[in-house]
């Protein structure tokens, strides 16, 4: 059961790294920094996009328009953090 914990862990952990990184990267193309028009740099923010926007289309339909602030990212990363919380917490029943 630790192996399970642990990989339930590691999941959380990319999940994480991959927001943060999709988070980054929205930055640096808002601030024109990084350009779509870079064929590397467009595949790795479509291929983020397409990993997240079901994740944040979800969210957004609970959240209250905000304009041009998107909530979205981190509601996901408090939920992610929640959760590896609860799992951490809870860790003595993997054991």
């Amino acid at each position: 059961m630790t192996s399970l914990f642990q990989i339930l862990m590691l999941l959380i952990d990319v999940a994480w790294f991959i927001m943060i990184a999709h988070i980054i990267m929205s930055w640096l193309i808002n601030f024109q920094v990084l350009n779509l028009r870079q064929p590397l740099v467009s595949q790795i923010w479509y291929g983020l996009n397409r990993l997240l926007e079901p994740v944040y289309g979800r969210i957004r339909q609970f959240l209250p328009d905000t304009g041009g602030l998107d909530l979205a990212p981190l509601i996901a990363l408090l939920g992610l953090y929640a959760l590896r919380i609860i799992l951490a917490n809870n860790a003595a029943l993997f054991f």
